[in-house]
């Protein structure tokens, strides 16, 4: 556990010695914030927060592998993974800490978005158990994306490759459950295959946590996602470490 911590701490430390940082948290509050309030917030006239929650997937295509690019590929880049792993620390340790900072950095920006159910709250009654299990599953969902991040991060030491390709992966494990890319699909495959596809969306399980269902599959949709690929990454690593 001493070189999990220590590795989360280092790279934690590491996001706010620069700048980037900062302005990467000012771009998503304020996207979060502007497309929130855009759309007639105050003239509908509803307390809650499903406009918000319903950006967050698009918003965190972009943000999350953004946060995950420099994860691994910085690493490499430089040469200094080669010391990371002549220290005591195994490379499960070195992954598992890497992505818990990158995990507490998004955190961070959501809880920075506390104005919004501030504001709700003012306007109306609000349901809080919505609002809190959508919040968990924001954080679940950001996970997963990072996840999938911090692969393509080991994968190429290119940072603009590494975001592009996460980006792409994101973007189709998105869309696979929006009504236009199923109905599209359905001209040409099996139903049973479209509920396949359909299950294995982000936003379809986004969507129930959204409306305040907390259900064993989905929190467990997104562990499994983040397991999965964050087991491809230290296999990676593995490899690389050994050749």
């Amino acid at each position: 556990m001493k070189g999990f911590w220590a590795v989360c701490k280092r790279e934690l430390k590491s996001y706010f010695v620069t700048p980037v940082a900062y302005v990467m948290l000012v771009i998503f509050l304020f996207f979060a914030g502007y497309l929130t309030f855009k759309e007639r917030f105050f003239e509908n006239r509803q307390a809650d927060l499903r406009v918000f929650f319903g950006w967050l997937p698009l918003l965190f295509v972009f943000m999350v592998p953004a946060t995950a690019m420099r994860l691994w590929s910085e690493e490499r880049k430089t040469g200094s993974v080669e010391l990371l792993f002549t220290l005591p620390i195994t490379v499960t340790q070195a992954v598992l800490g890497k992505f818990a900072a990158a995990w507490i950095f998004i955190g961070i920006a959501l809880t920075l978005t506390f104005p919004l159910p501030l504001v709700v709250a003012k306007l109306g009654n609000p349901d809080g158990r919505v609002i809190f299990i959508s919040y968990l599953g924001s954080f679940l969902m950001a996970g997963a994306y990072l996840a999938i991040g911090c692969f393509f991060s080991a994968l190429t030491k290119n940072q603009v490759i590494s975001f592009i390709l996460a980006v792409v992966g994101c973007a189709a494990l998105v869309s696979a459950g929006q009504p236009t890319t199923l109905n599209y699909l359905s001209t040409f495959l099996p139903p049973g295959l479209i509920t396949a596809i359909e299950s294995w969306s982000f936003q379809t399980h986004f969507e129930s946590m959204q409306r305040g269902v907390l259900e064993f599959k989905n929190i467990s949709y997104f562990v499994l996602v983040m397991a999965g690929w964050m087991t491809a990454c230290g296999i990676m690593l593995n490899e690389r470490k050994a050749a």
